[in-house]
């Protein structure tokens, strides 16, 4: 979804990161994953998608396919 498009380009720029580094395939480990990106990540979610989600859930993800996953299950059906 184009939502999603804009959340992953917000998230790079945030971390700093090239548009093309985050895609929905993107494991944390190959990019600078750290307390700091879980903040930047609550901000950004909350505002693409209005909802609020835990750090501790976010930080429990292993890559975007996680973090999506885990906004999906905090958006409204």
């Amino acid at each position: 979804p184009e939502k999603t498009e804009e959340f992953l380009l917000a998230l790079a720029e945030a971390l700093e990161l090239e548009s093309s580094a985050l895609t929905s395939t993107t494991n944390f480990s190959e990019i600078d994953w750290d307390s700091l990106a879980v903040i930047s990540a609550i901000a950004l979610i909350d505002e693409h998608f209005g909802v609020m989600v835990p750090g501790q859930a976010i930080s429990e993800c292993m890559g975007i396919p996680d973090l999506l996953s885990l906004i999906n299950s905090y958006l409204p059906d």
